[in-house]
């Protein structure tokens, strides 16, 4: 119940962090999360599939969160160009600007976690990581 409790606790304390700064930017951490990685690509675009690989998260969820994005005009539905069953999740303009505010914002809050050094966030990553992939959260892929 201890590792249980101390798990919530910080999350609560993490998310409450973020939450503050993002809040008036209209975004979660999750689409905050989602932007950002369709900023680091090439192109502004990925597979919703890929999204959720790279999230970590369900491919549901993504759906979800790419909708509230869309309605929001910070990304848009494209189709795949070389997969018709396939859509594409890319960022707009806004949606690159809104970004970059955001990650200002997260930064000067150091993401809620800057009362810890490198090495215990990496250590804190690595256990929540293997409990993720051993209660099936997602798929253990060679760079995860």
């Amino acid at each position: 119940m201890a590792a249980a409790t101390s798990i919530m606790r910080a999350q609560q304390i993490v998310l409450g962090a973020v939450d503050a700064v993002l809040r008036p930017l209209g975004l979660t951490f999750a689409r905050y999360e989602a932007l950002v990685l369709l900023s680091f690509t090439r192109n502004g675009s990925l597979p919703m599939g890929k999204m959720g690989q790279r999230l970590m998260i369900h491919p549901t969820s993504v759906t979800n969160i790419i909708d509230r994005l869309s309605d929001a005009g910070l990304v848009e539905r494209v189709p795949h160009p070389a997969d018709r069953r396939a859509t594409l999740a890319q960022i707009t303009g806004e949606g690159r600007a809104l970004v970059g505010r955001a990650t200002m914002a997260v930064n000067a809050v150091r993401f809620g976690v800057g009362e810890l050094d490198e090495n215990e966030q990496l250590t804190i990553v690595q256990l929540v990581r293997t409990l993720r992939q051993r209660v099936g959260d997602f798929e253990a892929t060679p760079t995860s």
